[in-house]
């Protein structure tokens, strides 16, 4: 297993846009799990080209006797869910560009040092690409020699995420407070509190080689989750969220970065 800071490297010499959608929280094998949504998006994705995956964490819902997820309401054993997950994932093995693993990925390394993620992407042979706590990706255009104004880099960071997600508010607090400790970074993506959302903070750069001081902007993009709600959720009154899918298109030939929802 590669460490968090070795920086995950991808190249696109034929400088055409391309399509990242970003999943985490899709619990396979809970109940509200939105299992067929989730098979038909990656079978959508399968057949679009210059379109790839960021995978965020909890992939599957893992529940584990010591957890707090009824593991008799579970759809699926936890290593069915793996066997699942690696199935549903194999076609689009080569567009997955970085995977984290996250809370519920966890249970198992806490209680007997497996890693369910890992083993999803070993299987898939995708292990490169995955970092246990926190991936830094970069996207390179073009040449790189060439003139960065037509051959532009994009620097991504992703963590499942941490905390409480009662309110969203908190969640945005949470994601652009760490977004200020990352420099040259532009996007943070994280999930784990389930509500989708996009912010679009910016810190304040200096250069004392050109004696210039510029407002530097950078993404907070938080996953959506792929369950319905119920179980859990209702019975511990966490407010609803909405799934939405967010997609983020990096421009091939210009520095230029759009997030829809």
């Amino acid at each position: 297993m590669l460490p968090d800071f070795e920086m995950i490297v991808h190249k696109f010499p034929n400088r055409e846009n391309i399509t990242i959608y970003p999943i985490a929280d899709v619990h396979l094998g809970a109940r509200e799990c939105m299992e067929q949504e989730f098979m038909r998006f990656i079978e959508s994705v399968a057949e679009q080209p210059n379109a790839y995956l960021i995978l965020g964490g909890d992939l599957i819902s893992n529940g584990l006797k010591n957890s707090l997820t009824n593991v008799y309401e579970e759809q699926y054993r936890p290593m069915e869910q793996k066997k699942m997950m690696a199935k549903i994932m194999e076609p689009v093995a080569h567009k997955v560009i970085a995977a984290v693993g996250g809370n519920h990925e966890a249970r198992s390394k806490r209680d007997s040092d497996d890693d369910p993620t890992y083993d999803i992407l070993a299987k898939i042979d995708c292990e490169n690409i995955y970092r246990e706590n926190m991936a830094f990706i970069k996207l390179q255009f073009g040449d790189t020699d060439g003139a960065g104004l037509k051959n532009p880099t994009y620097t991504l960071v992703l963590c499942h995420g941490a905390g409480g997600g009662q309110l969203t508010s908190g969640a945005v607090l949470r994601g652009e407070r760490f977004g200020y400790a990352v420099d040259g970074m532009d996007a943070l993506i994280v999930g784990h509190t389930h509500k989708p959302f996009v912010t679009n903070p910016g810190k304040i750069v200096i250069d004392k080689h050109n004696n210039q001081v510029t407002v530097k902007p950078f993404r907070v993009i938080n996953m959506t989750s792929w369950l319905s709600y119920a179980g859990y959720a209702a019975q511990k009154m966490l407010l609803p969220t909405v799934h939405s899918m967010q997609t983020l298109t990096l421009c091939g030939d210009h520095k230029e970065m759009i997030v829809t929802m």
